[in-house]
C-alpha cells in the first residue's frame, strides 16, 4: 500500500501570459485595475523562474502588481500583514522578547490598521475597523485582514512600519491541479491485511510490531539504553483518528507507560483535533505508538509524552485558514515548556512569513524542529528542491532514500541542499514503506511512505537521544544526531550527514 505526502512542485501549464483566472475578483473592481491583474499562469511562471534560481520562493520576490494580482485570486484576499515600530530592528531575530501588548507595539499596529481601513473603506463603504481582521493574534507581530485595493498594497510596501505583506492562501499548485490537491495526502490509512512477519515486520515483546526499516537506524539497539521516557514531542498535522485506540486509551500499555497524550487543534473553525484526513494519525503512530499488548505497530519513543494539533486539512498548506492554524500550533509548541520536539509533514511551494515567524519564535525557545523535505506525487512535474518551511535555517529537514548501500532517494522523494537527514523507508525491489498505526480500530497497521514518514521517524529518534541525556540542550541533542549520522564529519550535497542512527547516539 503507498501512500506519499504530497511536496509538491510546480505543474506550470502557460495559458497564455495574461490569462484570467476564474478566482473571485472584488465586486467593485473597476476595468482599469482588472486590466493590470495577473493571471494565475502569469504568477506561476514568476515563481517558477525565481524557484530555479534561488532554490526557494517568498513574496518579496514579487512586484506590487504581481503581489496584489496572487491576492485578488487567492481565498477571500485575505492577507498576512508583518508590522513593527519604525525604528525596530530585525524583529525576526528576536520574536520571543517582543510582547506585542507592549505600548510601542499597540501603537504600530493601531496605525497599520488604520491605513488599511482608510484605504479599504474607499471601495468597501460598509467596512468597519473592526471587521477588517479575519483572525485575531496573540503572540506574534502579524495581522491577517481582507484586501481588495492595489493602492492599499502600494501603501502598505512603502511603510516603514511594514514587515511583510503577503497572500495566505495562494500557492501554485492550488490552481493546477484542483481536484488532486482537494484531499492531498489524505485517504487509505485503514489497516493492511496483506503485511508479512519477516519482511514488513518483526514482532517484539509483549506483543508489537516492530517496522522492517528500524534495523538501518539501531532503533531497537537504542531501545536498550533509551524509550523516550519524560521527552515530549508535538506533532503539528491533520489530527489525529479518534477510532485509533493506540493513540487514545490504550496509548499506556504493555511496555509504555506512566506518559500522557493531548489532542489539540488550531485549524479555524475545526470542532475537535479529530483526523478526517488519517495522515497526522499514521505520523503520530510512527513517532509514538506504544510497545503494546495487541500486535499493532510500535512507536520509535514508544514511551515518550505526546501532543498531536490538528493544523490542516490535509498536508498541502494551500488555504489561509492552514496558514494561521499551522502558525498558532508552533506559537502554541513554542509556549508549551514541556514539548522539546516539534514534527510535522505538510508543507508548500510559496514561503509564508507568518509561519516563519512561528518557527522562529519556536525555535528562540528552544524547540527542536523536523520538517518534511517533500514528496511529490505523480500528477506533479519535476522539482527537485526542499519545499518550505524545510528550507528554513531554523529547522532540520528530513527525506526518505532506499535501502541502498549508497545514498538514493526515495521515489518522488525530495533532496538538496537544506537537507539535513535521511531515514530509510522504501525498499528499492518492492517499494514497500514502513508500517504505522492505521485509522480504524483494528490492531492492524497500514503503511506509509514519503519523506512525511522519515520526518516523524527523525523526530522519534531525536526523542530517545534527549530521553538518555535529559540535561542536554537542543543544541547538544542536535550534536549528537549530526555526529553519529553516517555521513559526518562530511556533509553530504543533496542528503544533509546522512541516515539517523539512534544507537550511536544513545551510547
Amino acid at each position: 500500500m503507498r501512500k506519499y505526502l504530497l511536496f509538491f512542485v510546480i505543474t506550470i501549464i502557460i495559458l497564455g501570459s495574461c490569462q484570467k483566472n476564474a478566482g473571485k475578483y472584488p465586486a467593485d473592481i473597476n476595468k482599469e485595475q482588472q486590466a493590470q491583474l495577473q493571471g494565475t499562469a502569469q504568477i506561476n511562471e514568476f515563481i517558477r523562474q525565481q524557484i530555479n534560481i534561488k532554490e526557494r520562493f517568498t513574496w518579496n520576490m514579487a512586484s506590487d502588481i504581481t503581489l496584489w494580482s496572487a491576492i485578488i485570486q487567492s481565498d477571500d484576499h485575505i492577507v498576512s500583514v508583518g508590522y513593527k515600530p519604525f525604528d525596530e530592528k530585525e524583529v525576526e531575530n528576536h520574536l520571543t522578547k517582543i510582547n506585542i501588548k507592549e505600548a510601542r507595539w499597540l501603537a504600530a499596529r493601531q496605525k497599520v490598521l488604520q491605513l488599511i481601513y482608510e484605504q479599504e473603506k474607499k471601495s468597501r463603504p460598509n467596512l468597519t475597523l473592526e471587521s477588517l481582521e479575519v483572525w485575531k493574534e496573540n503572540v506574534l507581530p502579524v495581522m491577517d485582514v481582507t484586501i481588495d485595493n492595489f493602492a492599499t498594497i502600494q501603501l502598505l510596501r512603502k511603510s516603514n512600519l511594514i514587515r511583510y505583506v503577503e497572500p495566505m492562501g495562494y500557492d501554485p499548485l492550488k490552481f493546477e491541479n484542483k481536484t488532486a490537491i482537494g484531499s492531498s495526502g489524505c485517504g487509505g490509512y485503514t489497516g493492511d491485511n496483506s503485511l508479512q512477519e519477516g519482511y514488513d515486520y518483526t514482532t517484539v515483546e509483549p506483543n508489537a510490531k516492530v517496522s522492517w526499516n528500524y534495523s538501518y537506524h539501531g532503533i531497537q539497539n537504542a531501545w536498550t539504553k533509551s524509550t523516550g521516557a519524560g521527552i515530549t514531542i508535538m506533532i503539528i498535522d491533520t489530527g489525529v483518528s479518534p477510532d485509533q485506540d493506540n493513540l487514545g486509551s490504550g496509548f499506556n500499555q504493555g511496555y509504555s507507560s506512566g506518559r500522557t497524550i493531548k489532542k489539540v487543534h488550531t485549524l479555524p473553525g475545526a470542532p475537535n483535533a479529530n483526523d478526517n484526513c488519517g495522515h497526522g494519525t499514521a505520523m503520530s503512530g510512527e513517532a509514538t505508538a506504544p510497545r503494546g499488548i495487541d500486535g499493532n505497530s510500535c512507536g520509535v519513543a514508544y514511551n515518550c509524552n505526546f501532543v498531536i494539533c490538528k493544523a490542516v486539512e490535509d498536508v498541502y498548506i494551500d488555504e489561509s485558514k492552514e496558514v494561521k492554524g499551522v502558525s498558532d500550533a508552533f506559537t502554541m509548541a513554542a509556549d508549551n515548556p514541556n514539548v522539546k520536539i516539534i514534527s510535522t509533514s505538510t508543507g508548500r511551494i510559496t514561503g509564508s512569513s507568518q509561519i516563519a515567524d512561528a518557527i522562529k519564535y519556536a525555535y528562540g525557545k528552544d524547540k527542536l524542529i523536523f520538517c518534511a523535505g517533500g514528496t511529490s506525487y505523480s500528477w506533479t512535474a519535476f522539482f527537485a528542491g526542499v519545499i518550505f518551511p524545510a528550507w528554513l535555517p531554523e529547522v532540520n529537514a528530513v527525506t526518505g532514500i532506499k535501502d541502498k548501500d549508497k545514498f538514493d532517494a526515495c521515489t518522488d522523494c525530495h533532496k538538496g541542499s537544506q537537507i539535513d537527514f535521511v531515514i530509510v523507508m522504501e525498499k528499492a525491489g518492492t517499494a514497500v514503506h514502513p508500517i504505522t498505526l492505521s485509522t480504524d480500530n483494528s490492531n492492524q497497521p497500514t503503511t506509509v511512505g514519503g519523506s512525511s514518514v522519515a520526518t516523524a521517524t527523525a523526530a522519534g529518534i531525536a526523542a530517545l537521544v534527549w530521553s538518555k541525556y535529559p540535561a542536554y540542550t537542543r543544541d547538544e541533542v542536535l550534536n549528537k544526531l549530526i555526529t553519529t549520522a553516517s555521513a559526518y564529519p562530511d556533509k553530504t550535497k543533496v542528503f544533509g550527514w546522512g541516515k539517523l542512527n539512534a544507537d550511536a547516539a544513545t551510547n
